[in-house]
Formats: structure tokens, C-alpha cells, sequence
């Protein structure tokens, strides 16, 4: 059944989360000699790395996400972009939602707490950027988008937004962290509606990538969890949320207009007599 394969491939994704980081555990202790290790910056970039590429390996080679150099082809360079500007026009609504929320009880705050201080790791090591911005944006969209999404459309393709729904939801849980799950749940309907509309998960890589970047800049900046908005633009904060919608609706208006599925290739690129670019994951 296609909505199993799709909770299958979540579950599949956080096996090979749990494999790598295990394995990488067992290398720290063999090297310090101790039982009890806890993993430093550069053990969770390394665990990150290798899971980030098993990841995709596993989905290419079982076909779960298959390869498509369709949709790069019809150079979509525009709706890259765009993806980039909506990416940008969200990140100040977004903190702004994630603060007005009630605040949490103590064992989901406890979760969210082991959670930023990992997340402080990564990005005060070396090499924490490629993970944080690049591989978990092109990890995550192979899995949520290109895996779990697909399959959920192809079950029920007459209910899309159930299944955008169904697939952001996957999303936020899989992030472990309460306080990252709403602004993952919104991030996951705005990343499946973008695949659904393409059929490639290159626009939410695009727009993967800026958030993530975006939110490790913030949080070389302002390390301290409890920082507001309020805190860093005072009475300006809502004015910040305001300006940001005025980039980010008229950015998903001109993807509505510019998004379009690829069409099929000719048949003799089909056979492989034209030259083509390298393939790459539901590209």
C-alpha cells in the first residue's frame, strides 16, 4: 500500500540517522577508550555526512526516489529563484509564529533544549554549514518530497492537499524537537505544494537551503535560545513581520504563475542518442 511505503521511507530515514550516529558513538569510544562518550561537534557532522549520503544511496538504489533529468532541462532558473526570495520573505513571520506559541511543558522543553545544544555544536565546528544548509536540505527533500510525497500522490492523487498535509506532518515529527515542529509542519506544505506543482524537489532544495541557511546565521548571531524578536528590533518587530510579507505572498504568487511539471523527453534522449547532463535525484 503506497501510504505504507511512504511511512516506510520516514522510518527507513530515521534508521539510517540512528545506524550512523551509532557507528560513529562506537568509533569515539573504540579511539577514547571509554564507555561513556558523548558525541562532540565533529562527531555529529561526521554522522550527519555519512548519513546524508547513505541516505541518498538507499533511495537511488531502491528507487525510491528515482533519477529525472527532466525538470532542470526546462531551466527554471526563475522559479529557483523566486524559491530563494520566498525563502527569505518567511523567516520573520515564521520566528514570529514560532514565539507567539504557549509555552511548552517541562519535558518538551527539556527535548528542545538537548536539541539546541546539538544544533550550537554543529554550528560552532567546522564543516557545520555544509550539514545544516546543504546536506540536510537535500537529505530531507529526497526522503519527504521525492519519497514519501510521491508515493502519497500516486495513493491518493485526487486528494493533493491531503496528502501535502499528510507528508508535513511525516516532516515535523521526524524533526524530534517540539519546538521545531510547527514551523516544520508549515514548511512542510509549502515544500510539498512546491513539489506537487514541479514534480521535482529542486525549487525545496532551493528553498531548503536559504531557510537553513538563514537559521544558521541567526544563530551564530544570537546563540541564545531565549532571544526574541522583540529583543533584537524592540516595537519594530511587527513592522519586521509586516515588510516580510510583502516579499514572501508576492513571491508565492509569482510561483503559482511560473511552476510547471516538465514535459516528457523526446524519444531519442529517451535512448540515450542525445547527450545529457549528469543525473541527479527527481531533479
Amino acid at each position: 500500500m503506497d501510504s505504507l511505503k511512504a511511512f516506510g521511507y520516514v522510518i527507513a530515514f530515521l534508521i539510517i540517522q540512528a545506524i550512523a550516529q551509532t557507528i560513529v558513538m562506537g568509533i569515539s569510544m573504540l579511539i577514547s577508550g571509554s564507555d561513556d562518550v558523548a558525541m562532540s561537534g565533529m562527531d555529529l557532522i561526521i554522522s550527519s555526512v555519512l548519513c546524508t549520503f547513505t541516505t541518498i544511496v538507499v533511495f537511488y538504489f531502491l528507487r525510491w526516489t528515482p533519477l529525472d533529468k527532466q525538470y532542470l532541462l526546462t531551466k527554471p532558473w526563475i522559479v529557483i529563484c523566486w524559491s530563494v526570495v520566498a525563502a527569505l520573505g518567511v523567516i520573520i513571520p515564521s520566528l514570529f509564529l514560532q514565539q507567539s506559541l504557549p509555552e511548552f511543558p517541562d519535558w518538551m522543553k527539556k527535548i528542545a533544549e538537548d536539541s539546541e545544544e546539538t544544533f550550537q555544536q554543529i554550528i560552532h565546528t567546522r564543516g557545520g554549514y555544509l550539514v545544516i544548509a546543504l546536506l540536510a536540505p537535500i537529505a530531507e527533500e529526497v526522503v519527504f518530497r521525492g519519497a514519501a510525497l510521491r508515493k502519497l500522490l500516486e495513493w491518493k492523487p485526487d486528494n493533493p492537499w491531503l496528502m501535502i498535509a499528510l507528508s508535513a506532518l511525516f516532516f515535523a515529527v521526524a524533526h524530534l524537537n517540539p519546538a521545531q515542529m510547527p514551523h516544520a509542519f508549515l514548511m512542510g506544505l509549502l515544500l510539498g505544494w512546491m513539489y506537487w506543482r514541479t514534480g521535482s524537489i529542486v525549487p525545496a532544495i532551493a528553498f531548503h537551503w536559504t531557510n537553513n541557511t538563514a537559521a544558521y546565521i541567526l544563530m551564530l548571531w544570537y546563540p541564545n535560545s531565549e532571544t526574541t524578536l522583540y529583543d533584537i528590533l524592540g516595537q519594530r518587530a511587527l513592522l519586521a513581520v509586516a515588510f516580510s510579507l510583502c516579499i514572501f505572498l508576492p513571491a508565492l504568487f509569482q510561483l503559482h504563475l511560473w511552476m510547471k511539471k516538465s514535459l516528457p523527453l523526446p524519444p531519442s534522449e529517451e535512448r540515450g542518442e542525445a547527450s545529457a547532463p549528469a543525473p541527479h535525484l527527481e531533479l
